[in-house]
Formats: C-alpha cells, structure tokens, sequence
C-alpha cells in the first residue's frame, strides 16, 4: 500500500496538463468528428459530449460545451506539448475550416 501511493504521487509530479479551447457552437460536432476520425489508429471512448483518446504522449479529454471545444491532455511531458497541439490544431483546420479556424487557445501546466 505504501509503494503503491509513492509510485502513483510520483507518476503525477511528472504530469503535464495541456488544455486548449475552441470556442464554437459547433463543438459536439468536431467532437464527434475528431473521435470518429482517430478512432481509426488509436482506443477511443465517445458520446455526443465527451471523448477521451488514448494518444502516445497522453490522453486527450475532449468535452464540448454550449458554446466551445475543450481539450485536455495529461501529458508524460512538457516536450510531448507541441506534438500534441499540432495534433489537434491540424485536424481541427480540416474540420472546422468554415470557421477559418487556425489554432485552439493553449494553456500548459504542470501538475504537482
């Protein structure tokens, strides 16, 4: 039980939070989109409002709300955080070209 605890509060100290938003009333759309699409290469859950997909470099929490996209990655580190907003930066220019999208609001944040 001791091991266990130190192990896990170790895991986190190396965890990098990575949130972007989108904002759009089209979120529940990309989102499902997005999902669909990686879904194709990687383990993927979804619903009309959430999603997480299991990426290499960390899950993706994905939650569309009334009015934005909202994308959380835990990272395994701050050097994973350009891939992962290229990753979701360049599908959503397909997606959501409509709405002359180019970049989600990014934030970076170590956890612990």
């Amino acid at each position: 039980m001791f091991l266990s605890g130190i192990l896990e509060q170790q895991s986190r100290i190396y965890m990098t939070i990575l949130t972007g938003t989108f904002v759009t009333a089209q979120a529940s759309k990309y989102l499902q989109q997005l999902c669909k699409h990686f879904a194709h290469k990687i383990e993927v859950t979804s619903t009309d409002t959430t999603g997480t997909c299991h990426f290499v470099m960390g899950p993706a929490y994905l939650t569309a709300h009334d009015t934005q996209l909202e994308v959380q990655f835990d990272l395994t580190g701050a050097d994973q955080a350009d891939r992962a907003k290229h990753v979701m930066d360049s599908h959503l220019q397909r997606f959501a070209f409509r709405e002359n999208f180019t970049a989600m609001e990014w934030h970076l944040s170590d956890d612990g």
